[in-house]
C-alpha cells in the first residue's frame, strides 16, 4: 500500500485517509498535552507510524516527502523517521530544514535518528548552524544531533563549547534536551564530562536538571549521583 515509486497528491490524499481511519480519538486530547503541540493530532500509536514509515522506505520515500505531507503531527512524525534515511546530504538537510520550520513540539524533533558515519563534520556544522537559529525547535535538533558525538572522542570538546555557548538560552525545550545531553555525555564519557563540568558556564537550569537526570539514572553509580551534588547551583 505504502511501497510506491512515485507519490501524487491523490496520493497523499489517500494516505491521510488512512491516517484519519486508524485515529485514536481518546488519546488525542491526552496526546496533545503530553507533546504540547497545536498541529492536528490522531494520535496513532508510535509503533504504527514506526511500521508505516518503514513500508514507505521501502519505496521511492523521497517522492514521499516532496509532496509536503505536513498536516497532522502522525504524518510529521513519519517524515521525521524518514528524512534521516536519505543517502545524500545536501538533500537530507534541504529536507530536514523544511521539517523544522513545521514542527512546533519536542515530540517530532525527537523521532530523527542521524546516522552520522559517513559524514562527521558536515553533521557536526549542521548542528552548530541549527544552535544558532533564532527558532526554538530548530536549536533542539541541534543539540539532538549532538547526541551521536557522544562516543566521538575528537569532538568532546566541541561538545563541551556547544553547550557553554547555549549559556542564556531561555526556551525550556531547548534547555531540556542540553541536560539530557549532559546526562547522557556523564554516562557514556564519565571522565572528561567530570572534568567539564568543573569549568562549565551551562546555564543553572541546564546543569541542575542535568544532575538531577544523573541521579534519577541507574548507570550512575551511588558515589557519583552524591558526588554530582557538589556541583549544583542555586
Amino acid at each position: 500500500m505504502f511501497e510506491k515509486q512515485s507519490w501524487t497528491k491523490k496520493d497523499i490524499e489517500q494516505f491521510y485517509n488512512f491516517l484519519e481511519g486508524i485515529k485514536n480519538q481518546k488519546k488525542v486530547e491526552w496526546t496533545r498535552k503530553i507533546i504540547n503541540t497545536n498541529m492536528p493530532l490522531l494520535a496513532i500509536k508510535t509503533p504504527v507510524i514506526k511500521d508505516i514509515a518503514k513500508q514507505i522506505s521501502k519505496g521511492n520515500f523521497i517522492s514521499f516527502l516532496q509532496q509536503r505531507p505536513f498536516k497532522y503531527y502522525d504524518s510529521l512524525a513519519i517524515c521525521g523517521l524518514l528524512i534521516p534515511k536519505i543517502n545524500d546530504f545536501d538533500t537530507m538537510v534541504n529536507h530536514l530544514l523544511e521539517f523544522s520550520k513545521i514542527i512546533d513540539n519536542w515530540a517530532n524533533c525527537d523521532l530523527l535518528k542521524f546516522n552520522i558515519n559517513s559524514n562527521e563534520e558536515k553533521y557536526f556544522l549542521l548542528s552548530k548552524k541549527l544552535l544558532s537559529s533564532k527558532m526554538t525547535f530548530e536549536r533542539r535538533i541541534g543539540v539532538i544531533i549532538l547526541f551521536e558525538f557522544i562516543k566521538k572522542e575528537d569532538y568532546l570538546e566541541k561538545i563541551f563549547n556547544c553547550l557553554n555557548q547555549l549559556f542564556d538560552e531561555k526556551e525550556y525545550y531547548v534547555n531540556m534536551a542540553c541536560a539530557w545531553l549532559v546526562c547522557e555525555l556523564f554516562i557514556k564519557q564519565r571522565d572528561k564530562t567530570l572534568n567539564f563540568l568543573k569549568t562549565n558556564t551551562l546555564n543553572y537550569f541546564v546543569l541542575n536538571k542535568a544532575i538531577s537526570k544523573c541521579r534519577d539514572s541507574y548507570r550512575v553509580s551511588e558515589q557519583d549521583k552524591y558526588m554530582l551534588l557538589n556541583f549544583k547551583k542555586n
